[in-house]
């Protein structure tokens, strides 16, 4: 993947961008990395900033997430979890009170010593993560059974100091996130909302993304820190490596012994609450980038789009009139059906060139209205993802792009899942499972569960464990372990990933 210090926002100022150099000029199959860090940038959804591993997320890149801010809000308030802000700074004292979580985000946290001149009396880190913070307030909140189920989620930043190649969207020192910190009385009602929030995720993925994604449970080595167990959606990209795009954590009384969130349940005994935290990230956007983009640009599903339709003029001195008004009648139809529509109708550029531009933009739709089309009554409509392009009578607009654009987003979604299931390999022994995955292919095979078993395949073949499948086929009698001599208790995805 590219490297932060591929492109700098310096180097990106000095050579700003002609006629000539709007299209990408690297392939996906053959400059991976260059394809991506010339995509992210001509299609204006990031901008390199002064501070390494941290980048500005330009308008159309910020669009994409206030959808999904909106679709995923939508989803929780309406199960009955509430917004709240908790501060961006964590004293040291509060951090370090839940021993394995601490140990799992130590590399990863920014600290504050001083205020201006002045050295703090007590560290300050800046986020990586909420919990402790949170959940130093919520032992206050919470005495009695009365005050349960107390469910809380923020939209907010946190930082993470990578020490590994920053890449944006996928790998960055700050990014945006929802963060659940839910707490239950019992166990049973936190594991409930624990695969219901990971079916949102999901609901996420594939509504608006049109990303499929494998639901599944990580193993022990990759669970959170501090968690009992950890739920996962996996998505798997046409480059063959899979990426985690959320994640769902049944915490269990781990940090409510640490923090000291008791209760009095109904027979007013003292008990511990049962917890959850669950994320989703901007990471999402990089993961949609990848599953669908191609060597023009990007390619955007139209429910997260920006520019669902745009409408190009084809003018010339003869009918230029009959042509922007056929243009402002085929605008105003389309918006009132809702679209979100923009014309291009800039001097300067020829039709070519635009076209160009908004397929690197990854407009789902393009419209193109000429005078032979005026005379006919019709245009010409281009779809991004097929290229297909076909007369549309302009009289019909308001109901055919909709439909087309529906149409679009189904496809994607389609030509996605069609490509996971064709990726997915069932395989019994270790050399199998490293010639599928070194053909980029995504194993599933019967694991003893054991760390040091899945850290020696991943030494010996680049792949880790990803998660194990809820549906689970049965094991045979006796089953062994896939890379060890141990048995196996399930059935497990592993697959290269970031």
């Amino acid at each position: 993947m590219p490297k932060d210090s591929v492109v700098n926002s310096k180097q990106a100022a000095s050579k700003p961008e002609t006629k000539d150099t709007k299209g990408l000029t690297a392939t996906k199959e053959a400059d991976f990395s260059e394809w991506y860090t010339q995509l992210i940038q001509k299609a204006e959804l990031i901008e390199y900033s002064p501070v390494s591993g941290c980048y500005i997320l330009r308008p159309n890149a910020y669009f994409i997430w206030e959808q999904v801010q909106a679709f995923f809000d939508g989803l929780i308030k309406a199960d009955g979890v509430k917004n709240c802000y908790f501060p961006l700074f964590i004293p040291e004292s509060l951090l370090t009170k839940e021993k394995k979580h601490v140990e799992g985000f130590a590399p990863e946290v920014a600290w504050v010593d001083f205020g201006g001149d002045t050295k703090l009396g007590e560290r300050l880190a800046v986020r990586p993560t909420s919990e402790t913070i949170m959940y130093d307030a919520y032992a206050k909140w919470i005495r009695s059974h009365k005050d349960l189920p107390l469910r809380l989620n923020q939209w907010n930043n946190v930082v993470r100091w990578e020490f590994k190649h920053c890449t944006p969207f996928l790998r960055s020192r700050e990014f945006l996130w929802q963060e659940g910190h839910t707490v239950f009385a019992t166990k049973d009602e936190a594991v409930r909302e624990n695969y219901k929030i990971l079916d949102f995720y999901e609901q996420t993925f594939r509504d608006l993304y049109a990303v499929p994604v494998l639901k599944g449970q990580k193993s022990e080595g990759e669970k959170f820190a501090g968690a009992d167990f950890t739920l996962s959606c996996e998505a798997f990209l046409p480059n063959g490596k899979a990426i985690q795009g959320s994640t769902s954590h049944y915490l269990g009384q781990n940090f409510a012994k640490a923090f000291g969130i008791e209760f009095v349940d109904e027979k007013q005994e003292k008990q511990f609450a049962h917890q959850n935290s669950w994320g989703l990230s901007t990471r999402s956007i990089g993961v949609m980038i990848l599953q669908h983009s191609d060597d023009k640009g990007l390619v955007l599903p139209p429910r997260v789009a920006p520019v669902q339709v745009v409408i190009v003029p084809i003018i010339f001195d003869k009918g230029k009139e009959e042509v922007l008004a056929a243009v402002k009648v085929a605008r105003i139809a389309l918006e009132k059906a809702g679209l979100r529509v923009h014309v291009d109708d800039r001097d300067g550029y020829t039709p070519g060139w635009k076209y160009n531009e908004w397929e690197v933009k990854g407009v789902p739709v393009r419209i193109e209205i000429g005078p032979k089309d005026v005379e006919k009554k019709q245009c010409m409509v281009a779809r991004r993802d097929s290229g297909e392009k076909k007369p549309f009578m302009l009289a019909s607009l308001g109901k055919e792009i909709p439909a087309l654009l529906h149409q679009f987003q189904q496809d994607l979604l389609t030509k996605a899942e069609k490509h996971m299931v064709a990726s997915i390999v069932r395989v019994e022994t270790v050399a199998d499972a490293v010639t599928h995955v070194e053909n980029k292919k995504l194993v599933l095979v019967p694991w003893c569960g054991e760390t040091s078993c899945e850290e020696r395949f991943k030494e010996k073949s680049g792949a880790k464990s990803l998660n194990a499948p809820f549906d689970q086929p049965a094991l045979k009698k006796g089953q062994g372990c896939f890379a060890c001599t141990q048995k196996a208790i399930r059935w497990h995805y592993f697959g290269k990933s970031y």
